[in-house]
């Protein structure tokens, strides 16, 4: 009997033919995220679930009696209830290393549009307010040979530390967990407390995954001890940043500006402050998101998704439940 896959999210023609060759699957095809009702009724049977940030949690869980595997269409997995996986004999997967490259890319977009204000000098000129001769009110700040703070050196934090240091001859600077021998030494790049790092970084750079530990890891005490000239980005997770104590940075000039792809709520709040500051550049969480890179990440979760049902061990098990 061929497994059977329920896939929560539209997923490319060519990924959804893989799954096909291997499993019975039903998918939910709109743009907009499946009702918890109706997707509470399609995983009653289903041996896998292809999904990207769904909640998976013990209510779920005890739905879903045959589910062998999640599989996350994304590298974060903070939707995952690891202890009720765990006691539920529930693999869980993510999508590492394909993503690494294109979001280094868009840290680097938010740092130069940021630094050289770019969406707001956009807007001047489509405003007709350009006006003719040299205006000192437009200036930018330069990236090239400044420093860099990265918090959360993996892969992602090695791809920006790469670009910064060989392709903008930046000094950078990085806070982990643990430090990485390996990095400073193919990288160039310098272990630094996290206090250090904050003072000395032109940029302030947060990579780090959201966990209970970094939870509103940034707030007002790491705010007050940046440069206030310094720029902070944050491609991470929004939670990973307590957002009023940014907004006040960013109001009483604590700090300079800000470029954000992630937000405490998703979508963001049209009344939120933050989407009113010219200073602060706003992105709708698209890290990830070009169409090249999104088919990929979508194969590596249905690569695992098929094996898990195949009763293989899947590649991409998160680390946490490896020894399950």
């Amino acid at each position: 009997m061929r497994p059977k896959v329920f896939i929560a999210r539209p997923i490319p023609f060519e990924v959804e033919a893989y799954i096909g060759e291997y499993c019975d699957y039903r998918k939910w095809d709109s743009t907009e995220s499946i009702p918890v009702e109706q997707l509470m009724e399609e995983i009653r049977d289903v041996d896998g679930l292809l999904t990207s940030g769904t909640p998976i949690n013990q209510a779920l869980l005890d739905q879903a009696v045959n589910l062998k595997v999640v599989s996350n269409i994304s590298v974060g997995y903070n939707n995952f209830n690891i202890e009720a996986m765990k006691a539920k004999g529930v693999m869980g997967t993510h999508t590492p290393d394909v993503l690494d490259e294109t979001v280094a890319d868009l840290v680097f977009a938010l740092m130069l549009s940021a630094a050289r204000r770019v969406p707001e000098l956009d807007k001047l000129v489509k405003g007709g307010e350009w006006k003719a001769g040299s205006d000192t009110r437009l200036f930018g700040v330069d990236v090239h040979h400044k420093t860099a703070g990265i918090i959360g050196m993996g892969r992602i934090g090695q791809a920006i530390a790469r670009r910064a240091k060989f392709g903008f001859s930046m000094e950078v600077l990085y806070y982990n967990r643990s430090r990485k021998p390996e990095a400073e030494e193919k990288l160039g790049v310098q272990y630094a407390g996290l206090e250090e790092l904050l003072k000395k970084s032109d940029f302030v750079i947060l990579m780090t995954p959201l966990t209970p530990q970094t939870e509103r890891f940034i707030g007002r005490e790491q705010f007050a001890l940046m440069k206030r000239d310094a720029i902070f980005i944050n491609a991470s997770r929004g939670q990973t940043v307590d957002e009023s104590a940014l907004i006040e940075a960013l109001q009483a000039g604590i700090i300079q500006a800000a470029g954000l792809d992630v937000f405490a709520q998703e979508p963001v709040n049209l009344d939120n402050s933050l989407l009113q500051m010219a200073n602060v550049v706003t992105l709708p969480h698209i890290g990830s998101a070009t169409a090249q890179t999104r088919a990929d990440i979508a194969m590596m979760a249905a690569e695992n998704l098929v094996k898990a049902v195949r009763g293989e061990i899947p590649p991409n098990l998160v680390p946490e439940l490896k020894p399950y």
